[in-house]
């Protein structure tokens, strides 16, 4: 039921795009976009947070004057796709850097917060910034939109992280356990305490040692985009130095970071032209690679991938097995909403990923959904939800405005009570008084010297109750109560006065037949729920 104009950002990679996305809802549930890519300068992707913030307000601006809504203040959805705290929708607190990125003095702020003092330092446009989403809710709140079974957001692109949707009652870090929540898992740091050794490689770890982030997102370095291409030259950097390659010949090209791009495994393991590209690779880093050779580097990208898309399939199997448990059911049938260049781009990896969950979820139906332009849509998407819920919001606020005392109302009610009860205890203004405050004579409240056997009614509604109880002082003091429940009939409520006490007393005696005390003479107390004008303790 989403509907309006709105804005995206999405940050997460080398490149970032702006995006205007138009929302309609007239049965017809409509999306159209605009969208464009700006670069990150590497200068920038290591420089100042200010520098990156005001560099992102730059092309913004630059996207609205080109689209001629400057003049507009739309809402705004920000997908920034790295490990963060997030307190709301609006505030997202960075805790570390990934993918290549260290800009200073970003980590430990909201990202929210430098972007809106980037645009307001320009002052030639507003927006109301309403989400910041990471790109997994993104991509599940994308497919969401067509798929209402999608509860699963998954990227395998330069990083990896997944996002679900958890019961509240599940997640001790959040006030409430009514409904659901998505949970933003950050899995790319899976490992991180060590519980990935036994299956982490040598290469493994010497692109970790090689990386920004020393120890940190171990299992993503072992999956993305962002490391697979290393993890394949390594691999055939050891292999040449023993002579199992080349000729055991090495190029300078060959022995440096980054030069065997991820791009390069895709190509290689493409169905027919995979060992001519392995070839025109090879021979671009120097080597000159003979036939063997070329099947040995394809057959090498071909495990490096198969990994990956294995242990992605493993972790998301975690993830919907959760699902089904929170669930209860024999069956979960639910979609899995996927972005990100390697699960997109390479010509086997997604297959192999939805081979390897259903191998390890046979009583599963899981769907797979490719989002198309994911990320930025879906931060779209989530804001455009936000206003759906704060314009429903706004409108139950007004009716139950009303409801809301201030706290001078407050005083104001505690002041007309006190002059009431004045009224009411004095002789010349009782009459007209509303609150009655009539005398019990009731004159004290018990100390605890109280004992006895005493007999109590109780009557004021459609039960009445007879009780006995026995008040014990001293060492063993106590009250020990026995009772029994009468109903009274309606047409006794309704027939004369007589009747209904001679129910009452019909009650006391059936009451003390039960209790074996017929003929035992009690003290009896009389609560008598009704407004009564009393002249004495027992009138």
């Amino acid at each position: 039921t989403e509907d309006g104009d709105f804005l995206a950002l999405d940050l997460g990679g080398t490149n970032f795009r702006v995006l205007r996305v138009k929302v309609s809802d007239n049965g017809l549930q409509k999306v159209e976009m605009e969208n464009q890519i700006y670069a990150i300068p590497e200068e920038l992707m290591r420089g100042s947070g200010v520098q990156l913030f005001d560099h992102i307000a730059e092309c913004l601006a630059n996207f609205m004057e080109k689209l001629k809504i400057k003049d507009k203040k739309l809402p705004l959805g920000f997908t920034f796709s790295f490990p963060c705290h997030q307190t709301k929708l609006d505030e997202s607190i960075l805790v570390t850097w990934t993918k290549g990125f260290k800009c200073s003095s970003v980590e430990g702020k909201d990202v929210v917060s430098l972007l809106r003092k980037s645009i307001k330092k320009r002052g030639d446009f507003d927006i109301d910034i309403v989400a910041v989403v990471n790109d997994t809710v993104g991509t599940m709140m994308t497919c969401g939109y067509d798929d209402h079974n999608c509860e699963v957001g998954l990227i395998v692109g330069t990083g990896t992280n997944a996002c679900y949707m958890e019961e509240m009652r599940h997640i001790d870090l959040v006030e409430g356990d009514e409904g659901r929540m998505c949970i933003n898992m950050e899995w790319g740091a899976f490992g991180d305490d060590g519980v990935l050794n036994d299956i982490r490689t040598e290469f493994d770890r010497e692109i970790d040692m090689g990386s920004l982030n020393p120890g940190k997102q171990l299992f993503e370095k072992m999956i993305s985009g962002m490391y697979m291409g290393e993890l394949v030259r390594l691999i055939l950097v050891k292999m040449a130095k023993e002579g199992l390659l080349f000729g055991g010949r090495l190029t300078p090209d060959l022995l440096t970071t980054g030069h065997f791009e991820t791009r390069y495994v895709s190509a290689i393991e493409k169905e027919k032209e995979g060992l001519q590209k392995a070839h025109e690779i090879l021979t671009k880093l120097g080597v000159e690679p003979s036939h063997e050779d070329c099947v040995a580097t394809h057959r090498i990208c071909q495990i490096v991938s198969t990994r990956s898309a294995s242990l992605c399939g493993a972790t998301l199997a975690a993830v919907l097995r959760r699902i089904k448990d929170n669930k209860g059911v024999d069956r979960l049938r639910s979609t899995v909403g996927v972005d990100g260049s390697v699960y997109k781009k390479h010509p086997h990896f997604a297959r192999r990923l939805h081979k390897t969950v259903r191998k390890l979820l046979p009583d599963c139906e899981i769907r797979f959904v490719r989002s198309e332009d994911g990320s930025g849509k879906g931060a779209a998407m989530v804001t455009a939800v936000a206003y759906r819920l704060a314009a429903q919001h706004k409108a139950r606020q007004k009716i139950l405005e009303a409801l809301k005392l201030s706290h001078e109302q407050l005083l104001e009610v505690k002041q007309r009570m006190r002059i009431e009860m004045e009224k009411g205890l004095g002789k010349e203004t009782h009459e007209e008084a509303t609150v009655k405050m009539l005398p019990t004579y009731v004159c004290s409240t018990p100390d605890g010297t109280e004992k006895g056997d005493f007999l109590a009614l109780d009557l004021g509604g459609t039960n009445f109750r007879v009780l006995l109880v026995r008040v014990r002082n001293g060492m063993r003091r106590g009250v020990e109560m026995h009772n029994k429940i009468y109903s009274i009939p309606v047409e006794i409520m309704q027939g004369t006065g007589e009747e209904l006490f001679d129910h009452i007393v019909h009650c006391i005696s059936d009451f003390l037949e039960y209790m074996g005390m017929k003929g035992v003479q009690l003290p009896l107390g009389f609560t008598f729920s009704f407004p009564c004008r009393q002249t004495s303790l027992d009138e």
